[in-house]
């Protein structure tokens, strides 16, 4: 298997949206349905089920409907597929990954011919000897392979690197595209230069919306909507019929001397040239995709796939009427589900059941004023399901919106009255060594921050709101509490927390840090809870910094409710006490489960898994994410570090830890100048260094987590065990991740990924690597940050390993 790159892989910035082209095939073209003429194998990507999977069916001289289908593996979802002759490609949701499978060999055995997080594919097609797809690298806009993998190209067989192109499609020996920075034009190139510059000749300056290829000849709809062929026309494949109301199709499959075509009205195939439509002339179709002498389409009654032609397996005698329907036994994607609400011109029927509940299919264009083809949002993973959550989503904007008000005054009342408006340091509580203000020359990490690089990472989809519902507190309430904040949680008396503690004895300590200890205990009602007792003294600068940690903690905390932050049960405020009580998180800091020396010798170790450690780094992104984007005002944590996300008896990760965190502005521009507060190794350089403070901010102390979670070393550790200098994680671990090098970091207690996995690993490798950065502006945000990572977790899922620890599964949202 070989990975391309491209010489200015790091210089180019990724694209936010992808260009797809509309509901068309052709001999070598793909979308959703795709045929590898020499097998007879007809694909499609499934719809209506949680993956985005492809189903083939292998046609033979017997065509009983009692063959089964044949699945694809991995098993993951794909966004567009494309046929050869017996290979078959398709690009990964997402476009950073191109898959191909030979159709010819027992159990389908598949190659991967490109991955890269950075440089994504976009229209794909195959002729008879080249595997082509547009790239977002503007100085190599389309990239080729051989069937073998082999991505080497001869003079002539590439088009001009100055091209901007959009829909490109491929014949026998030859491949056209739309070029977009040329009013649409079409140009040509390939092995037969003979065939390629004949059509790009033809065609001459002509405005294209969309085009397909045949095996040698051309046909698209102009941008006035006429329908044009150009190329060889041997078989009459190129005389379009005027009398068939083909005015504005865009569905068009074209083959070895025969052209076909889907009526704008009434979805019917007109077929031209060698190939007839007799045996299908009553059907209506969704698209349909050609063989070199038979054609399917997808039926828009039940979304089956439907075959007929001289060539189709089965067809005895060549009959003109004979039409087969696969036993695929799943409905087929009518089109992409991607990230947008088609404003341009609507959404399918049924788009949400469709996509289950993770996108929508658009709807074609019919009327074309321009030659640019509909350009939704590139489709994510299928872990993200914004449509689904949407619904909830909108209730609780609702909700959220009723009370925002009050909110907005409280935050207001609350900045005034703690100062963090004004930007006072806050106390940090950590075991680990901590930055309370800028300008020190001290500690180590001050100067390792990574170089500046401008390499930006893709924002994915225009996340739809997932905004969460609180929903009935889950903290308790007693009824004749008089304490000021008894609207925000539980109060308990000190003695209750003695009791529950055992008088806060050793054997219920649990972890330290600047605030003071950590007990476990158990309240009267049976309860685990984890109690964190202000520590206790006469100094007057202690105690005001207790006491504002006291107050930011509880007044955030009592107001956040996600699965991914901890959450807390109430507190204790009496004389000179001030304990804070949170629900148990029964395994621990993750920063425990890496560094702990008792735990490194665990083999076993659940956490000894990519998936589960990828899992891992997502719900503490989701909780980071409630806390940027659906939190009202927005928070910044100001401490996202290892041993501030604890495991809870499932092993869902959650954000803990509120001393440090302030209200956010409403965006990144507008950013608090604030003194730097946070822990060596994951506090944000911008903002050690000049003070300023946005939630990109929590993206870097996130990035450095996710290097934790990949390599197993500290933020901050020594070179070997017996000491050594101090290293910085994200200069250690950097330049291996750009130099495509991730293997040689990884942690060796997990193993060697996987196939599936070290494309997920390398995917969470460059997110950490882009959070990094040393300007804010060139991070990622945290929704970015959530996709990516939901992409990852996607990917693992088509791994043969498995993360299963007894009756414990992962399931993924």
């Amino acid at each position: 298997m070989t990975k391309l790159f491209f010489p200015l892989l790091f210089a180019v910035s990724s694209l936010a949206v992808i260009s797809f082209p509309p509901l068309t095939h052709a001999l070598g073209s793909g979308l959703t349905l795709a045929v590898a003429y020499g097998t007879a194998t007809v694909c499609g990507i499934v719809a209506a089920q949680p993956t985005e999977r492809i189903i083939c069916y292998r046609a033979g001289e017997n065509t009983s409907s009692s063959i089964a289908p044949v699945p694809i593996l991995p098993n993951v979802s794909y966004f567009t597929v494309a046929g050869g002759e017996t290979n078959l490609c398709a690009l990964r949701s997402g476009g950073y990954s191109l898959l191909c499978w030979e159709t010819d060999a027992p159990n389908y055995p598949v190659k991967r011919l490109y991955v890269n997080d950075t440089v994504f594919l976009q229209s794909l097609s195959i002729g008879d000897e080249r595997i082509c797809a547009t790239t977002t690298n503007t100085s190599q806009p389309v990239a080729c392979w051989r069937p073998d993998g082999n991505n080497r190209n001869d003079v002539g067989e590439l088009p001009n690197r100055n091209y901007t192109m959009g829909k490109i499609t491929s014949g026998f020996g030859f491949s056209c595209g739309i070029v977009l920075s040329q009013n649409n034009r079409v140009a040509c190139w390939g092995s037969n230069s003979v065939v390629s510059t004949d059509i790009e000749r033809q065609f001459g300056n002509m405005s294209m919306a969309n085009i397909e290829a045949g095996v040698s000849h051309v046909c698209g709809v102009n941008s006035v909507g006429d329908l044009v062929c150009k190329g060889n026309n041997s078989a009459g494949q190129l005389n379009v019929p005027l009398n068939k109301g083909l005015r504005f199709a865009s569905w068009l499959a074209l083959g070895e001397g025969f052209s076909c075509g889907i009526r704008r009205l009434n979805g019917t195939v007109v077929c031209w040239g060698s190939m007839t439509e007799s045996a299908i002339e009553d059907i209506e179709f969704e698209s349909i995709v050609a063989g070199l002498n038979f054609t399917c389409g997808l039926t828009t009654k039940n979304l089956s796939i439907v075959c007929w032609g001289p060539g189709w397996p089965g067809n005895n005698g060549f009959n003109s009427n004979y039409s087969f329907e696969l036993p695929l036994m799943a409905e087929v994607l009518p089109g992409p589900c991607v990230q947008s609400f088609c404003s341009e011109c609507g959404i399918y029927p049924e788009s949400n059941r469709l996509c289950s509940g993770s996108g929508n299919i658009c709807k074609p264009c019919f009327n074309i004023t321009t030659a640019s083809p509909p350009s939704p949002v590139a489709p994510s993973p299928k872990v993200s399901r914004p449509s689904r959550e949407l619904r909830r989503g909108l209730l609780a904007f609702a909700i959220v919106g009723s009370i925002g008000g009050f909110m907005g005054i409280c935050s207001a009342i609350y900045c005034l009255w703690t100062g963090v408006c004004f930007g006072k340091k806050k106390v940090h509580n950590s075991v680990q060594p901590t930055i309370t203000q800028a300008g020190s020359n001290g500690g180590p990490g001050s100067n390792n921050s990574p170089p500046s690089r401008s390499l930006r990472i893709r924002r994915q989809s225009s996340r739809a709101m997932k905004r969460q519902r609180s929903g009935p507190s889950m903290i308790r309430q007693r009824s004749g509490t008089s304490s000021k904040h008894a609207d925000k949680a539980e109060e308990f008396s000190f003695a209750e927390l003695v009791a529950a503690t055992n008088g806060f004895s050793l054997e219920n300590k649990i972890g330290a840090g600047s605030y003071g200890v950590v007990y476990k205990g158990k309240l009267s009602d049976g309860c685990e809870v984890a109690i964190k007792r202000g520590e206790t003294g006469s100094k007057m600068k202690k105690y005001q910094e207790k006491e504002i940690a006291f107050e930011s903690e509880l007044s955030f905390l009592s107001r956040l409710h996600h699965k991914h932050l901890v959450r807390l049960v109430g507190y204790c405020e009496e004389m000179d006490e001030r304990l804070l009580v949170y629900e148990y998180m029964k395994n621990g800091a993750l920063y425990d489960h890496l560094h702990d020396k008792n735990n490194i010798e665990k083999s076993s170790s659940l956490l000894n898994s990519w998936k589960m450690r990828i899992k891992i780094a997502l719900d503490a992104a989701r909780g980071i994410e409630y806390l940027h984007n659906y939190a009202v005002p927005p928070i910044i944590h100001r401490d996202i570090k290892s041993s501030n996300i604890l495991l809870d008896a499932n092993w869902t990760a959650r954000v803990s830890d509120f001393g440090l965190s302030m209200m956010g502005p409403e965006s990144d521009r507008d950013y608090k100048p604030t003194k730097a507060a946070g822990t060596v190794g994951y506090i944000d350089p911008e903002n050690y260094g000049l003070n300023v403070l946005t939630t990109k901010s929590d993206v870097y102390g996130l990035g450095v987590v996710m290097l934790e979670l990949l390599t197993g070393k500290r933020a901050i550790f020594k070179e070997s065990e017996s000491g050594g200098t101090p290293v910085s994680l994200v200069d250690y671990t950097v330049p291996a991740i750009m130099n495509g090098e991730v293997v040689k970091v990884l942690d060796p207690r997990v193993g060697p990924p996987e196939l599936n996995e070290a494309e997920a690993v390398e995917l969470m490798a460059y997110t950490a690597m882009h959070c990094v950065n040393l300007e804010g502006k060139d991070r990622p945000t945290i929704g970015d940050i959530v996709s990516n990572l939901e992409r990852a977790l996607t990917v693992c899922d088509g791994s043969h390993g498995s993360i299963s620890s007894g009756a414990f599964s992962i399931v993924s949202e």
